[in-house]
């Protein structure tokens, strides 16, 4: 099924009419179905990037279109102008999976709208404006979330915009973390398992100190859980599968199998001065994308999804350690396989056999994201072709 004579032709049949800033993979898929998309020749590829960790249930779950579709035939729209129950069971559901006392909720669109949320709580709270971020960290492409983001390119954009940069310690630098918050912080935002890194999961000790620091300083600390959360990581939030509780915890991506939502999940005393109009989204917890958020939690409960994560997490670590990959970070199905040759070679050979990989800021680092549904059968068909392609 998957074959080694794929001839590949970057951004094929790119329109002139959309702006060229996304790489474009070597596929135009037709239609998808658990870890695997069709394109539009009919050949079969498999998916480890999964839409960029977004096909949480795989592609097309049955039970997310069926829930999709009935919601959209009923009522496809109205805004939070009005109260309406669905919206209000997804954020009892959030709720309830996240840590006590995680259990305030704001719905948005995206991962950085739900960051720049966060970020906006942490400074209404608190009264201060200085954010302290990580290295490697990513949050998002609002000028908010770049001056958070690590990257000179990211960082001119937020300093055009006249937003002040956060203040950024290495990774696991306890010491250095210690030493930037002071009482002037309003927040620390991290992701417990940075994403674009490659998967790069942050120390028990430093996510620890960070959550002390916070705690002597009167800061909030934020975990940026659009990439690693929904059940990503070996427990539906990060913050559950590392055992420290944050203040602010922001979701997305995979959080409808598709559709675009985003949450913010508070704990009361960071939201007790929220009134009327101080946050506020059109399109956040929509009727559609709550039907299909509450889809992707059902699915992700009654398929054991967050176990099966794990598992075959760890079978494809095992299996890529067997063939000589000298790391592999991140936990569950966010993976970094840390190679010694570049990354972008690697993933280009794998499209060659139609299999579907990510990258990472650190060239020789593969990122896997595949749906939280990959089988074990899958995960043994990718690292074939990856013992191929590194022979």
């Amino acid at each position: 099924m998957l074959r080694a004579d794929v001839t590949l032709s970057e951004g094929k049949g790119r329109s002139a009419a959309l702006l060229p800033v996304y790489a474009q993979f070597p596929i135009r898929p037709v239609r998808g179905r658990g870890s695997w998309l069709v394109d539009e020749d009919g050949h079969e590829w498999l998916d480890a990037y999964g839409g960029h960790a977004v096909a949480s249930t795989g592609h097309s779950h049955p039970d997310v279109v069926r829930a999709i579709a009935e919601q959209a035939e009923t009522l496809l729209f109205y805004s939070t102008a009005v109260a309406y129950p669905p919206r209000e069971r997804l954020a009892q559901r959030l709720a309830a999976l996240c840590p006590d006392p995680l259990d305030r909720v704001f719905f948005c669109n995206s991962g950085a709208e739900a960051n720049e949320n966060a970020l906006h709580l942490a400074r209404k709270w608190t009264g201060r404006s200085r954010i302290v971020s990580v290295t490697g960290g990513w949050h998002g492409r609002t000028l908010g979330t770049l001056a958070c983001t690590d990257g000179a390119r990211y960082e001119e954009t937020a300093a055009r915009g006249g937003i002040p940069l956060s203040t950024k310690v290495p990774a696991d630098a306890v010491a250095a973390l210690d030493a930037a918050v002071d009482d002037t912080v309003a927040a620390v935002i991290l992701e417990p398992v940075q994403g674009l890194s490659g998967a790069r999961d942050l120390s028990a000790e430093f996510l620890r100190a960070a959550r002390a620091a916070c705690d002597r300083h009167g800061a909030a600390l934020i975990f940026d859980e659009v990439q690693c959360g929904v059940g990503r990581c070996g427990a539906f939030s990060t913050a559950e599968a590392v055992g420290v509780v944050p203040d602010v915890l922001t979701f997305a991506k995979g959080l409808a199998s598709g559709l675009p939502i985003g949450a913010v999940i508070a704990r009361p005393a960071v939201t007790a001065s929220i009134g009327v109009g101080d946050l506020g989204s059109t399109f956040g917890g929509g009727p559609v994308a709550c039907a299909a958020a509450l889809a992707t939690l059902d699915v992700i409960e009654r398929e054991g999804l967050i176990e099966n994560a794990v598992r075959v997490g760890a079978r494809l670590t095992r299996g890529a350690r067997a063939l000589g990959v000298r790391q592999v970070s991140g936990r569950g199905l966010l993976l970094g396989l840390h190679l010694e040759r570049p990354a972008a070679e690697v993933q280009r050979a794998l499209f060659g056999r139609r299999i579907i990989t990510g990258t990472a800021s650190d060239p020789k680092v593969l990122r896997l994201l595949p749906p939280l549904s990959f089988s074990a059968q899958e995960a043994d068909l990718l690292l074939t072709g990856l013992k191929e392609v590194l022979a």
